[in-house]
C-alpha cells in the first residue's frame, strides 16, 4: 500500500472511539425509532386495516386502500383539507410578516430593548390550551371583551363570533397568529444578527435609502433564516387540533373542521380507528411532502450563502 494512501483499517484505539461513538448515538437512535419512526409505521398499519372500536372481537381485516379511497370520496375529508390548507396559508403569512416586522424592531437598540423582546415572546410562551382558552372568552358573544370593545354595552349590535363559520375560523387564525408571530420573529432575529453593521454603515455613506438597504442587505442575507422560519410554521400549521379542538369542536357546521380534528373524531368518537389512521397519514405526507419541498430550497439557500 502506498505510503501516501491512509489505511483503511483502523487502528484498535481508532475501532474503540469509533464503538465507543456509535454506543453514545445509540440511545438517541432508539429514542427517535421508538417515538417517532414507530409510530409512524403502527398507523399506516392501522390504515391499512378496518378496525372498528366496540364491534365482537374487534375484528381487523385487512383491506389495502379501501380507507385511502374512501378518505378520498369523503366531501366532509375534502372540506377539512381546504379548511386545513386555507388556514396554513393565512397564519404562515401573516406570521411570516409579523415576524420580520417583530424581529426588526426588536433588533434596533433603544432603551427597554430587553423587556419589550420578554414581552413579545410571552404569548408564545404560554400554553396553547390556555391561549385557546382565552380567546375562546374573548369572542364569546355574551361576556366577551372583543364584543364590548367593538359595541359597547349595545346588546342587540353584539356578534356571535364563534356561531358563524366565516368569523369562527378567523378567530381561530387570529388566536394562531397571536401566539405564534413571536416564534418567527425569534428565527429572524437570530439571522439579523449575524448581518454585520460595517455593511449597513458602508451603504449608508454610499447613499442607500433604508429601504434600498433593507431591500438589498437586509433581505437576501435573512433569508435562510425566513425560510426556516416558514418550514417550521408550515409544519406546525398543518398539525393545528389543539385551537379548534377547545374553541370550536370542528363548528359551526364543519366550518372549522380541520384534518386533524377529522381524524381524531374518527378515531375517538366514532370508533373508526383505520379510517381515522388514514386521515393522520394523509396529513403525514402533506407536511412531510411541503417539508422536503421547503428543505430543497433552504438547502439551495444556504449552499448559496456558504459559497460567497
Amino acid at each position: 500500500m502506498p505510503a501516501d494512501r491512509p489505511s483503511q483499517i483502523l487502528p484498535p484505539a481508532g475501532r474503540e472511539e469509533h464503538l465507543f461513538a456509535v454506543a453514545l448515538l445509540f440511545p438517541c437512535f432508539a429514542f427517535v425509532g421508538l417515538f417517532a419512526f414507530y409510530p409512524i409505521l403502527s398507523s399506516v398499519y392501522l390504515s391499512l386495516h378496518r378496525i372498528i372500536l366496540g364491534l365482537p372481537g374487534l375484528a381487523q381485516p385487512f383491506v389495502l386502500f379501501d380507507n385511502y379511497r374512501q378518505l378520498l370520496g369523503d366531501p366532509v375529508a375534502r372540506h377539512a383539507l381546504g379548511n386545513t390548507l386555507l388556514f396554513v396559508f393565512v397564519t404562515t403569512a401573516c406570521e411570516m410578516v409579523l415576524g420580520l416586522v417583530i424581529a426588526l424592531v426588536i433588533n434596533r437598540s433603544f432603551r427597554g430593548r430587553g423587556m419589550v423582546r420578554a414581552a413579545v415572546l410571552i404569548p408564545w410562551a404560554i400554553p396553547t390550551v390556555v391561549a385557546s382558552q382565552m380567546w375562546r372568552f374573548l369572542a364569546n358573544d355574551h361576556y366577551g371583551f372583543l364584543n364590548y370593545l367593538l359595541f359597547g354595552s349595545d346588546l342587540p349590535a353584539y356578534r356571535a363570533w364563534l356561531a358563524d363559520p366565516f368569523w369562527a375560523m378567523l378567530m381561530i387564525m387570529a388566536a394562531d397568529i397571536w401566539k405564534t408571530s413571536a416564534f418567527a420573529a425569534l428565527i429572524i432575529l437570530a439571522g439579523l444578527q449575524t448581518i454585520p453593521d460595517e455593511l449597513h454603515e458602508a451603504a449608508r455613506l454610499d447613499g442607500a435609502s433604508a429601504w434600498q438597504r433593507f431591500w438589498r442587505i437586509t433581505l437576501p442575507l435573512i433569508r435562510p433564516a425566513i425560510l426556516i422560519a416558514l418550514l417550521f410554521r408550515t409544519m406546525d400549521a398543518f398539525r393545528v387540533f389543539d385551537l379548534v379542538f377547545v374553541m370550536t369542536q370542528g363548528g359551526p357546521a364543519d366550518g372549522t373542521n380541520v384534518l386533524q380534528f377529522y381524524g381524531y373524531k374518527k378515531m375517538f368518537a366514532e370508533g373508526l380507528m383505520g379510517y381515522g389512521a388514514a386521515v393522520s397519514v394523509l396529513v403525514f405526507a402533506v407536511v412531510l411532502a411541503v417539508s422536503l419541498l421547503y428543505l430543497k430550497f433552504i438547502g439551495r439557500d444556504i449552499l448559496k450563502e456558504g459559497s460567497r
